[in-house]
């Protein structure tokens, strides 16, 4: 594709002059027939996709609407939306989409200019669906758009649009913000995100072999299934209680023979690992052991919480671990960059009860393994339809 030229996935002609209340239910059964376009059309069942058809469920968004929807409230979309999407995850965009809908907002994607085989899936089911003619209006809510290297297009589109939702690394929000917009234009920035994973050895012990392997996938899909891209999968493991030695030399080796059986990572992956391996174990005073499973399980343990060692994003199966001995500990690691917390063997009655005592600078999410890319309508502490959506008070 040439740098200047624009490529219309979706919506080529889309006049995006329409605005909705949040959760229309034309929007709802939309959702739910590109449900079931993305079961058919995903042949090769690519994960990541099977995930977006589960979340567009007619009966899942009901559900978020019940959870995040005042409909005693006159509402209505901003207007026209300009998602700035993220190069490292083929169906973020799709998400991005969703969001603008649910809140009544017409919406410009551009994709990243990656050849995605989902991205193709995804664009090809929302055309299908939106030939339907009971979703003839929704036409003109929707551009999916590529093209690289075009400021004047991303200006064009910055200055129309009456809100942007910038996903992506602290250096593109930043460059996305020279920009002018409109004067009432909001800007939901998702920049640059780390997120850690908590575990209680002494509970993971306790596991059956069955139970443990459960545990074991589910973190496999919080990280591996993104290849440790989403800015909420964990790259740093805290290990609390008096059985740590024990519980992290069965985790990570049920990890181990788990990532061995189904992890085909892209073969620069080897050659990253195996750098960043050495420049830590090189470089690094506060490291105190290191452990290579395979090329795509290495494990960095430190000798104390130093922010430095995890806040630089590690991919394809690179961790660093540390003893916890005490939660209040958190304090030393947490800043607005850290996302999402999951974790295993704390209930969540506790968990509750422990971060409303104690004010954290940072944390937005903490969930159970097994969903840290569960995404929602509440993602990185906004609250995603009453930002993108306007209340008319009438009194």
């Amino acid at each position: 594709m040439n740098k200047n030229s624009i490529n219309y996935l979706v919506g080529k002609n889309a006049k995006l002059n329409k605005i909705l209340t949040p959760f229309s239910q034309i929007i709802v059964f939309f959702l739910d027939d590109l449900s079931k376009t993305l079961k058919i059309i995903n042949k090769k069942k690519h994960s990541d996709i099977e995930a977006l058809s589960f979340f567009c469920r007619k009966n899942n968004i009901e559900k978020l609407k019940n959870n995040y929807f005042n409909s005693k409230v006159i509402r209505f979309g901003l207007g026209k939306l300009f998602h700035i999407t993220p190069s490292n995850m083929p169906t973020n965009f799709a998400y991005s989409l969703i969001f603008g809908l649910l809140g009544g907002n017409s919406n410009i994607i551009k994709v990243p200019s990656n050849d995605f085989q989902e991205m193709k899936i995804i664009c090809k089911s929302i055309n299908v669906v939106l030939k339907k003619k009971k979703f003839i209006q929704l036409r003109d809510m929707i551009m999916i758009v590529k093209y690289t290297q075009n400021d004047e297009l991303t200006k064009k589109f910055s200055q129309i649009c009456d809100g942007r939702l910038i996903w992506g690394g602290d250096e593109t929000v930043r460059n996305l913000k020279k920009f002018s917009t409109k004067v009432k234009n909001i800007d939901i920035p998702f920049s640059d995100r780390y997120s850690i994973c908590l575990i209680n050895s002494e509970k993971f012990l306790k596991l059956n072999k069955f139970n443990s392997n459960i545990l074991i996938s589910k973190f496999y899909n919080d990280t591996y299934e993104a290849d440790q891209n989403a800015c909420s999968s964990p790259h740093l493991i805290l290990w609390s209680g008096k059985t740590i030695l024990n519980a992290k030399k069965k985790f990570w080796s049920l990890l181990n023979s788990l990532v061995v059986k189904k992890y085909n990572p892209p073969l620069i992956s080897s050659v990253d690992n195996y750098s960043k391996f050495v420049e830590d174990t090189l470089s690094k005073k506060d490291v105190s052991s290191f452990s290579k499973y395979n090329k795509s399980l290495y494990v960095i343990s430190l000798k104390k919480i130093n922010k430095e060692n995890f806040i630089s994003k590690t991919k394809w199966g690179y961790f660093y671990e540390l003893h916890m001995n005490n939660l209040i500990d958190l304090k030393y690691i947490t800043n607005r960059s850290l996302q999402t917390i999951t974790y295993f063997g704390f209930s969540k009655n506790f968990l509750k009860s422990f971060f409303s005592k104690n004010n954290f600078n940072g944390i937005d999410r903490v969930v159970p393994i097994g969903q840290a890319l569960n995404i929602n309508l509440i993602w990185d502490g906004y609250d995603i339809i009453k930002t993108l959506s306007r209340e008319i008070d009438i009194r």
